[in-house]
């Protein structure tokens, strides 16, 4: 990220940090509450942040100017005999979407764990939706051999549109695995494309607009979210691996390999 002649940034440019002081962290708290309009029962408080910071982890904000636009969550993690990291959170601000910020945010988080030495981090994200699919595994090169029913509990999330009144789905998650130096993620890193060439050896079709299917049709939503479960389980029980992810506006699908 290149200054401006004279010194300094240009004031309307994001800079990204890590996020230090109280106030710093209070942003993140009231982020969370516009991005994911979560009740406060399910927010991460500043206590938390502060207290992963202490104990290795931390906490990198995007900053355009004094206003905190965006962060990504870090917490050292440890995977038997391996330390590695484990990505809480990341939130863009509504009005900075769109715009690359969470890659850079993910980028940046790869580069801060590989100065520390460490070359693994996991997250989870949700089975239904389709943007974040593309952007895990299409464009960060992570990999899929987890899937987990019901991680957090009751998602409440998922408002039923009629009464708006939670529905009580399932939160399941699929777990996404970084690899921070292998090979899938270094090509990542330089933009090219994920793709072997080869065939998938299985594939799981997720519903074009998950939100939509929520609002609309919350028995069908709940239907096709105990579909995936079990054609995602299935799958990985057979060996396979999810490392692809195929948009389609009416059959997105995820695309499931041997490992090599």
């Amino acid at each position: 990220m290149s200054a401006r002649a004279g010194g300094g940034q240009p004031k309307d440019e994001v800079v990204i940090r890590e996020c230090a002081t109280v106030e710093e962290f209070d942003a993140c708290v009231r982020l969370q509450r516009e991005v994911f309009a979560l009740p406060d029962v399910e927010i991460s408080p500043r206590r938390h942040l502060v207290v992963s910071r202490a104990a290795g982890g931390w906490t990198l904000g995007a900053f355009r100017g004094d206003r905190l636009v965006g962060f990504v969550h870090h917490l050292a993690a440890v995977y038997g005999d391996r330390v590695g990291g484990y990505s809480h959170m990341m939130a863009v601000a509504e009005d900075f979407q769109n715009r690359g910020l969470g890659a850079r945010l993910k980028w940046a988080q790869r580069e801060r764990a590989i100065n520390e030495g460490r070359d693994f981090i996991k997250w989870t994200f949700e089975p239904a939706r389709a943007r974040n699919a593309h952007f895990n595994l299409n464009r960060l090169g992570a990999v899929v051999r987890t899937y987990a029913a019901n991680f957090y509990g009751t998602d409440y999330t998922t408002i039923d549109g009629e009464f708006g009144r939670p529905l009580g789905l399932d939160s399941d998650r699929l777990i996404a695995e970084w690899n921070l130096t292998s090979r899938r993620v270094e090509a990542a890193s330089r933009g090219e494309q994920l793709t072997s060439g080869a065939q998938p050896e299985a594939a799981v079709v997720i519903p074009p607009d998950w939100n939509a299917l929520v609002r609309e049709d919350p028995a069908r939503a709940r239907e096709e979210l105990l579909r995936v479960r079990r054609e995602f389980q299935a799958a990985l029980a057979a060996g396979l691996v999810c490392s692809g992810f195929e948009r389609d506006a009416v059959r997105p699908r995820y695309l499931f390999f041997r490992e090599p």
